[in-house]
């Protein structure tokens, strides 16, 4: 993954309804902590990484880079959202693609937040990158991903398999796309 170009970052928090998206800050760490050792979190994204070993290496304030946004509610961060642009991919129709990722608290799960955080990174994204395609990788099994790829108005371009399950590689194209023009969804070859 590479950085999304010579955009303006961090930029001014982002403030939704309920949320503030912005860069990350020292006040973070713990979040981050539970964040990337959490078991729950990371049921679809290989396993969680121990604790120590977080503790031990994650810096005093988790770094900031161009796409890395903390979600806040309330002033405290419950997820993560990154967009970065994809050097590498087990799909060529993704490599040089801005690829959306995102990684919330359990605790935060079911409330919509995800929903509105993502797609308040997109709008960002439209406004610093105008008509950049994006797209989202997640597994076929992890469904509450697949709800929000739907609602975020991503569209199958094609499944594989990778890490030992099924993938599902989304597109959208620009603003608010209900789908990829021009690019049929395609099935996996097996």
């Amino acid at each position: 993954m590479s950085d999304l170009g010579s955009i303006a970052w961090p930029p001014a928090p982002i403030r939704t309804a309920r949320l503030v998206l912005r860069a990350p800050e020292a006040r973070d760490r713990a979040a981050f902590v539970e964040l990337l050792a959490s078991p729950e979190v990371h049921t679809h994204l290989g396993g969680p990484r121990p604790r120590e070993e977080l503790e031990r290496e994650l810096p005093g304030t988790p770094a900031r880079w161009p796409g890395s946004f903390v979600v806040a509610l309330d002033g405290a961060m419950i997820g993560q959202i990154l967009l970065r642009r994809t050097t590498e991919h087990h799909c060529p129709a993704a490599v040089g693609k801005v690829d959306l990722g995102y990684l919330f608290l359990p605790r935060a799960w079911g409330r919509g937040y995800a929903t509105e955080a993502c797609a308040t990174a997109l709008d960002w994204l439209d406004g610093v990158l105008p008509g950049e395609p994006v797209v989202l990788t997640t597994q076929t099994a992890n469904t509450g991903s697949m709800r929000l790829a739907a609602k975020l108005g991503f569209t199958e371009v094609e499944r594989f398999r990778a890490w030992d399950a099924e993938q599902w590689l989304g597109r959208r194209n620009g603003p608010r796309a209900a789908h990829c023009a021009g690019e049929p969804a395609q099935t996996p070859h097996r």
